[in-house]
C-alpha cells in the first residue's frame, strides 16, 4: 500500500509532525509511505486567475500531484486556526485539486465526474475547542467541509476524521498517549479500508 503523509502545520517540530511520526510507524509491514511537509514547499498558494487561466506547477505543486496519484492512502494532519486550515495548505489544494485533475464538472447539469477514485483518506486536526464543542456549537464544519467537500468531492473514500482536543491548558500532557493509540489502531487498520479501483487521471499537461 502507498500512503501519503501530508503535515500542513507552517511550523515545524509541532504536534502534527509527532501524531504523523506515530501513524508511519504503526503502518503495516510493507507499506512505501511518502511525507511531505508543506512549510516545506517552494510555491505560490494563491491561484490568481481561478480556473479560467491555467497557472503552471511549480515542482513542488506536481510532486505533491505525482504523490497523490501514486498514494493509495492519505493522511493528513494540520491544527485548526480560525475555524480552518492553516493558509499554505489552503493555497496547495487550490493549486493541485484542479478541474481535469481532480473533478471535472458536467457541461449540461450540475453534477462533476470524482477524479480521484480509488483511494481512502485519514485527517486529523488537532485543536484548542474541545471536539465535543466543536460538534455543538459549531456542527463540526470544518470535518464536514474537509470530508464532503474536499476529499468525497475529488473522489477519496472512505474518509476518517481524528478531532484531537484541546491542546491548551494540559490538554496534550493529558490526552496524547490517548491519541497516540486512536491513531496508532487507524494505521494498522488503514490497509483494509474499502476502495474501489484506482483512477489514474493524467497530470495537466499531459496527452491522455
Amino acid at each position: 500500500m502507498q500512503v501519503l503523509l501530508i503535515d500542513g502545520h507552517p511550523g515545524s517540530a509541532r504536534l502534527t509532525s509527532h501524531l504523523l511520526d506515530v501513524y508511519a510507524s504503526a503502518l503495516p509491514p510493507g507499506c512505501t509511505i511518502t511525507r511531505i511537509a508543506v512549510r516545506d514547499l517552494v510555491f505560490d498558494p494563491v491561484l490568481h486567475d481561478g480556473y479560467a487561466k491555467r497557472q503552471a506547477w511549480e515542482p513542488d505543486v506536481r510532486r505533491v500531484a505525482e504523490a497523490l496519484l501514486a498514494a493509495d492512502h492519505l493522511v493528513i494532519a494540520f491544527p485548526m486556526w480560525w475555524g480552518a486550515e492553516p493558509a499554505p495548505l489552503s493555497g496547495l489544494l487550490s493549486r493541485v485539486l484542479l478541474p481535469g485533475f481532480a473533478f471535472a464538472y458536467h457541461p449540461k447539469d450540475p453534477w462533476w465526474d470524482r477524479l480521484l477514485t480509488g483511494r481512502s483518506a485519514d485527517l486529523i486536526v488537532t485543536m484548542d475547542t474541545p471536539p465535543i464543542w466543536l460538534w455543538f456549537a459549531f456542527g463540526n464544519a470544518l470535518l464536514r467541509r474537509w470530508r464532503g467537500q474536499i476529499l468525497q468531492f475529488v473522489g477519496l473514500k472512505p474518509v476518517r476524521t481524528f478531532a484531537l482536543g484541546p491542546v491548551k491548558q494540559g490538554g496534550v500532557e493529558k490526552n496524547l498517549g490517548k491519541w497516540e493509540a486512536r491513531l496508532a489502531k487507524a494505521a494498522r487498520s488503514a490497509a483494509g479500508l474499502k476502495r474501489v479501483e484506482k483512477a489514474m487521471p493524467p497530470l495537466p499537461g499531459e496527452r491522455t
